[in-house]
């Protein structure tokens, strides 16, 4: 079975938040990384947030998380554990999602980038895959968390 954990790099939405951990827990995602400006599932209190909550549905106390203030170093700490990286974004040098095709033993980091620039260069340079999604209407991109929600059930097949 894959072992797949999470990078969210500066996703801002509280709410995009809470639909990427309840998708994460039906998917069997292992770990979650919060990094840069995405907010965690606790404030400084340590009492979770109402916002993330709502749609979490409980996910946000069942899913492992982590909080780092760097992606990149989330990045190469998982390169380095053996984890496959593999970005969700549009790029000259991404391959259609459906083509992801993880060995049954990968372990694989799926990244996920803020809702308007996406992820940055340093990141996708990083990458051992760009994954992308066509679009085939007049919107360039979809919800983060929906992206996820694809890309995550694409993998895990």
């Amino acid at each position: 079975m894959k072992e797949l954990v999470a990078v969210l790099h500066n996703i801002r939405s509280l709410h995009n938040v809470g639909s990427i951990m309840r998708t994460a827990d039906a998917a069997g995602v292992s770990k979650i990384y919060f990094c840069g400006i995405t907010p965690k599932p606790t404030d400084a209190f340590g009492k979770y947030r109402p916002q993330i909550s709502k749609v979490a549905l409980g996910a946000e106390k069942t899913v492992p998380w982590e909080y780092s203030k760097s992606s990149i170093r989330t990045i190469s700490r998982l390169k380095k554990e053996g984890y496959k990286i593999f970005a969700v974004e549009q790029s000259k040098k991404s391959v259609p999602y459906h083509k992801a095709r993880p060995g049954k033993k990968d372990r694989i980091a799926l990244v996920m980038g803020n809702e308007v620039k996406g992820l940055p260069q340093s990141v996708l340079k990083n990458s051992d895959k760009i994954l992308e999604i066509p679009m085939r209407g007049k919107k360039e991109s979809l919800n983060v968390s929906v992206s996820f929600g694809i890309a995550v059930f694409r993998i895990i097949i």
